[in-house]
């Protein structure tokens, strides 16, 4: 089993890069946050994840030990594949994921390509207790559920002709009023106080 590798980074792209150890060049699948923290020509060390297959013998390179854990934890879940969860490590940071996971957001979960609605769920099923460890605390959860509130409402109000600079201010102050409000609610308070 091939852990880690350390040597240059003799190609890249935001979906591979070969790594150059000592003459001989390892293809190895990335994610784009892994591909972002890489430079051509330059030192690199990748935590990787062999996965061997009948008809392939696969190598994905991390540059964090908590991305290639997560990617571990993806890749357990029934239905979710080694290139689905690169593209979900792309899509979304792991703190992200996390998140979605924890509030049952499945919606966040489908903007990575190739994941629908059932996947999303299993997703969530199988992870929701294995996800804790990646820096979530509750008060980042009910912040981005907030931000999803606000999301909403202010493009519900945008399609009624209101701009979103206009609104975005008193959504602010109604939301810190109270912060459980709901969208409907978010959406008829801006309304009132325009």
């Amino acid at each position: 089993m091939i852990f880690s590798l350390q040597g240059s980074v003799q190609e890249l792209t935001p979906t591979y890069a070969v790594i150059n150890v000592q003459g001989v060049g390892y293809y190895v699948g990335i994610s784009l946050m892994t591909s972002q923290a890489l430079a051509l020509n330059q030192p690199a060390f990748l935590f990787t994840q062999q996965i061997i297959r009948e008809d392939a013998h696969l190598l994905f390179g991390f540059n964090t030990r908590s991305e290639k854990e997560m990617f571990n934890l993806l890749i357990s879940v029934n239905g979710v594949g080694a290139v689905s969860a690169l593209i979900l490590l792309s899509t979304l940071s792991l703190e992200e994921i996390a998140s979605a996971i924890l509030s049952k957001n499945s919606a966040l979960i489908q903007k990575a390509k190739g994941i629908g609605a059932k996947t999303a769920e299993r997703i969530i099923v199988d992870l929701k207790d294995k996800v804790q460890k990646f820096s979530v605390s509750e008060e980042n959860i009910s912040s981005y559920v907030d931000n999803k509130v606000k999301e909403e409402s202010l493009s519900a109000l945008e399609v009624l002709g209101i701009p979103k600079r206009m609104s975005e201010k008193i959504a602010d102050k109604m939301m810190k009023q109270d912060p459980g409000i709901s969208v409907e609610e978010l959406v008829k308070q801006i309304l009132k106080n325009i």
